[in-house]
């Protein structure tokens, strides 16, 4: 994991904690939130201020997130908003909290120049050791406030100043006059500069989960539907469709039905092409590590080379992507590329709609040798891959993502994952929604969020076709 540390790949982005009166803050809202105290005078956090260095001095690296249910949080500044989520169990806490940096950082920032601010991130379960809890998790709220309890103060002086403000006989009134002027010599002047934090709910319906092995719930499809990488850990969860990773039909249907995927080639606004060819050279790396090949400091010309040195000895992967890189292209016919097929999920992304993150990130977990997808959307498996593999591999993709990605993260995102609006009339006239596979299909399934009137009390086996067959 060197490797990644020096080239700001992994624990990159973290806010270094440094001087004696931050550190001091952080101490009291650490005893504030845990009762522990660190004797570190320099360390780093994360946007919910847990640290690596502070976890392994502990010996707990859980310590703001005991149970890995409800998340607490500590701010020494607003500049944690861009810091990554280390040990993420949930993949929207990383966006309700930076969301609750960003819409309260005019009073973040005023708050932090004094104080820490500690809170934690609240839903109605306390637990998830019994999987059917996970579908109570829907509603969270934060509850947040300073050591000190700056914006507690502020609300009761507000209280106080309007009844003052508002009752007749409030001007002989000396316990209230006193405990309004103790009150102000703590939280300032209310009135003109007002400390509240606004109140903030995050409905979550769709996410991803780090408990019982990983889990993708999505609750608002047109069934709800959790897919998991062992499905045996869910025993008890209480959704009709539960599938596991091996079981790519029904995973293939579902994402389609819902139209929550579409196929690379059809993607306005990127380059198909190259996207695919990048994969197939991700391929290519995989298969060279196995059979023991030094990629060290490898050229894409060089990977290419290995491919045509060792093309018989490619897997499916490769050699079905190349068929579509062909076609995209208009040299060669169309390949038939089933739900079923080894290359299938390399051929989708998200489509456009508010979960696509959350799908991305699905995709990259059934589709692992695309590693700078892996990396971006799903970085806790990234890691957990990383430290399986050949030296020669890691200094490829380490090198790869450092000249790749870290120099335009924001460009690489939208080259990959980007979406453009098509033009009407140029719908109309587009070859993939004639007789591409993805248009029959969908015309032929209800939308995402609609119901089936036709219940059945018993699945069928899905048909080995999909989007990319006939």
């Amino acid at each position: 994991m060197k490797r990644l540390i020096e080239k700001g790949l992994m624990f990159g982005n973290l806010i270094h904690v440094s001087s004696p009166a931050l550190v001091e803050r952080y101490n009291r809202a650490l005893t504030h939130l845990t009762g522990k105290q660190t004797q570190l005078t320099d360390f780093h956090i994360d946007i919910s201020g847990y640290s690596p260095e502070v976890g392994d001095e502990l010996g707990d690296m859980q310590y703001l997130n005991q149970g890995g249910c409800n998340r607490q949080f500590i701010l020494l500044s607003t500049a944690q908003k861009s810091a990554p989520l280390l040990n993420a169990k949930f993949s929207m806490s990383r966006s309700i909290l930076r969301q609750f940096i960003t819409e309260n950082e005019a009073q973040l920032f005023a708050l932090t120049t004094q104080d820490a601010v500690a809170g934690e991130l609240l839903n109605s379960v306390y637990s998830v050791s019994d999987p059917a809890r996970l579908l109570d998790i829907r509603k969270i709220e934060i509850e947040a406030d300073t050591t000190s309890g700056t914006v507690r103060d502020a609300e009761k002086l507000g209280q106080m100043v309007d009844r003052f403000m508002g009752e007749d006989d409030a001007w002989f009134d000396d316990v209230l006059i006193a405990d309004m002027i103790g009150l102000a010599q703590k939280t300032g002047d209310v009135t003109r500069n007002p400390v509240r934090l606004k109140q903030m709910e995050f409905r979550q319906e769709n996410f991803w989960t780090a408990h019982f092995g990983g889990a993708y719930l999505f609750r608002d499809a047109d069934k709800p539907t959790v897919i998991a990488r062992d499905k045996s850990a869910l025993n008890g969860l209480g959704v009709e469709n539960v599938y596991g990773f091996n079981e790519r039909n029904w995973i293939a249907q579902f994402l389609d039905r819902n139209g929550l995927v579409e196929p690379i080639v059809k993607a306005r606004g990127i380059d198909a092409g190259a996207i695919l060819r990048q994969k197939m050279d991700f391929i290519v790396v995989d298969s060279a590590q196995d059979r023991g090949i030094d990629l060290t400091g490898a050229t894409r010309r060089e990977i290419r080379a290995l491919a045509r040195a060792h093309a018989e000895a490619l897997p499916e992967e490769f050699h079905a992507l190349q068929s579509l890189v062909r076609w995209a292209e208009d040299e060669g016919p169309w390949p038939r590329i089933v739900s079923n097929h080894p290359a299938y999920f390399y051929t989708i992304r998200a489509a456009n709609h508010p979960d696509r993150d959350l799908v991305n990130m699905l995709l990259a977990e059934l589709a692992p040798k695309d590693v700078r997808q892996l990396f971006i959307c799903h970085k806790e498996l990234f890691y957990r891959l990383y430290a399986g593999w050949s030296d020669t591999k890691k200094s490829y993709v380490a090198d790869f993502l450092e000249r790749e990605y870290q120099a335009d993260k924001a460009g690489a995102r939208a080259a990959l994952f980007g979406h453009d609006a098509p033009l009407a009339e140029e719908r109309a006239e587009d070859l993939i929604d004639q007789v591409g596979p993805w248009g029959a299909l969908r015309q032929a399934k209800p939308s995402a969020g609609s119901k089936s009137k036709k219940k059945t009390s018993k699945k069928k086996k899905p048909k080995v076709k999909g989007p990319w067959g006939g």
